[in-house]
């Protein structure tokens, strides 16, 4: 039996956990004297399970299981976003929540880690009974959050409409308004410019930062996307704006591919229209799976869900770079192939930081009743995120580690410095 996973868990489907205590295991020869805290980092904090009962519209009654994990909240309140999806698990949240602990850490954010989700196809709900769901999964949360204690934010099949229910039902049960218990909503109640575009936008600055160290010319460099959903079609605009060429893209429905470049206003355009994804964009050929992968192109960004480039596909991969939009969207295994073949891997703890960034001006601002210009969000969503990866990317050559095992030496050594300074009570 596995020491470092608790008993109930030993059986689960556990690949996004073991992918994140496999990367704890590379760092650790890196951490030093605080080696000693390391197995804390393999023990979530705190696991809440809730049923959430919904009253359906035909006035039947659904049971959908949801959770709130927070991994660590040694450097401050946890910070995570929540989902809603078909295959949302306790082990899958758990390793969210813990990349977030290292995330927040690795960029200097006041937050622990922490993460949340429901296990539903919520494009089978209507939006009433979207809504019903929400309020209830946020009242039954209602034990282990707050503006000083953890913040939700949006996340896979979530949005500002979400975080709206969500922070009227939270403020509702404390008989005033808290517009701070989440961040992501919309502007008209708290929300920040900048927000719905931040991570795609900071998966953009940081690939050009990534870009001019390693001698790669944006304009004219060709990128292909996997996933167009917020992420992916900010940094897909961002790409475009700055020369760059969207030769291909991949969500749900398909995958699309022209040479040339797609124009990624149109294909949203036609995203949203079709309501049906990227498939059938007149401006572009279809494409299989496999030739996907196998595009040759400066920068491959998968902004889509975790496990997504494997042992089975890495060797197929033909970027100069991947930049991980998503969460947990590479294996170990295959990070070790992607290096072997001379592919330099950008990791999520840090490419996708820039959403969770926002959000922390969000939720400053919301304290502070003092809100930015969306110049001013930009500005130092750029600064924070270029000067956090440029720290990275010198570590990583001084040590001569990749990028991934240097992000988790700064966030795990952030992490577990705080611990040791405030020590274990009682």
């Amino acid at each position: 039996m596995n020491a470092s996973l608790p008993t109930y868990l030993v059986n689960e489907h556990l690949d996004p956990w073991r992918v994140f205590l496999e990367q704890v295991e590379r760092v650790t020869p890196h951490l030093g004297a605080l080696e000693r805290w390391v197995e804390s980092l393999k023990q979530p904090k705190r696991i809440l399970i809730v049923d959430v009962p919904v009253r359906m519209d035909d006035g039947s009654f659904a049971h959908f299981e949801g959770y709130r994990i927070h991994h660590s909240l040694a450097r401050g309140p946890g910070k995570g976003g929540i989902r809603y999806h078909p295959q949302v698990s306790l082990p899958e949240v758990m390793a969210l929540a813990a990349w977030m602990s290292v995330k927040n850490a690795a960029v200097n954010l006041p937050y622990g880690g922490a993460k949340g989700g429901i296990r539903v196809d919520p494009k089978a709900l209507s939006m009433a009974e979207l809504e019903r769901m929400t309020r209830r999964y946020a009242s039954e949360l209602n034990l282990v959050i707050g503006p000083d204690k953890d913040i939700p934010a949006p996340d896979v099949n979530t949005n500002e409409q979400v975080m709206a229910w969500f922070m009227d039902t939270y403020s509702m049960n404390q008989g005033r308004t808290a517009t701070g218990i989440v961040t992501g909503k919309p502007l008209a109640i708290g929300g920040s410019f900048g927000r719905r575009d931040a991570t795609g936008r900071g998966v953009f600055v940081v690939a050009a930062e990534a870009a001019r160290r390693a001698g790669v010319d944006l304009r004219g460099a060709r990128v292909v996307l996997q996933g167009f959903g917020n992420v992916g079609a900010a940094a897909a605009r961002c790409f475009h704006e700055a020369g760059a060429r969207i030769i291909a893209v991949q969500d749900h429905s398909g995958q699309v591919h022209h040479e040339r470049g797609i124009d990624p206003a149109a294909l949203a355009r036609h995203a949203a229209a079709s309501a049906s994804g990227v498939s059938g964009y007149a401006d572009a050929s279809a494409l299989s799976a496999d030739e996907f992968w196998s595009l040759d192109c400066e920068f491959l960004v998968p902004a889509a869900l975790e496990g997504q480039i494997t042992a089975a596909n890495a060797g197929r991969i033909s970027a100069r770079m991947v930049v991980e939009g998503a969460n947990g969207p590479t294996t170990p295994a295959a990070d070790d192939i992607l290096d072997e073949r001379g592919v330099l891997v950008v990791p999520d703890v840090i490419a996708n930081a820039g959403g969770v960034i926002v959000s922390y001006f969000e939720w400053v601002q919301d304290i502070a009743s003092f809100f930015w210009s969306e110049d001013e969000v930009n500005e130092r969503l750029d600064h924070i995120i270029r000067d956090a990866f440029i720290a990275i990317w010198d570590l990583a050559r001084d040590k001569g580690v990749s990028l991934r095992t240097a992000t988790f030496i700064v966030g795990c050594t952030r992490i577990l410095e705080a611990m040791e300074l405030r020590g274990l009570y009682p």
